[in-house]
């Protein structure tokens, strides 16, 4: 498949999910109120999943402090709920071996989150928390 091909999927998958991400009951109201301008918020998670997958670099946020603004309203659950919900999209649009790659991705960048977020060392000779 060639780039712009593989770009105009991403597109589609992205609106499509976020429209359902919009919709949910547990994940709407907080990227609902995270999100100021959705159209531009879209095409940069095109170009974060095309950078990720495709290598790119066209990529240029930072998710961490981006999501780290918000910790106050993010749970472990979510992340599960975001991930269902994105496997269900994936599953449904996508060629199934493209919709793998991406569920694999985003579970390996869903951990790298919690451990940025919810990932906490105590003093030296205590045990190791998680928020």
């Amino acid at each position: 498949m060639d780039d712009q091909a593989y770009e105009q999927q991403l597109t589609q998958l992205i609106d499509t999910f976020y429209a359902r991400v919009r919709a949910d009951a547990q994940l709407g109201p907080i990227f609902n109120d995270a999100v100021g301008d959705w159209p531009e918020h879209l095409q940069q998670l095109t170009l974060f999943w095309h950078s990720v997958m495709c290598g790119s670099g066209r990529y240029k946020g930072q998710p961490v402090p981006a999501h780290m603004r918000h910790r106050d309203r993010i749970t472990p659950e979510l992340f599960t709920r975001w991930l269902t919900l994105w496997a269900q999209t994936t599953d449904e649009l996508l060629p199934a071996e493209m919709a793998q790659g991406l569920q694999d991705r985003a579970s390996r960048i869903a951990e790298s989150l919690q451990l940025a977020l919810f990932f906490r060392l105590g003093p030296p000779g205590q045990s190791v928390s998680t928020g």
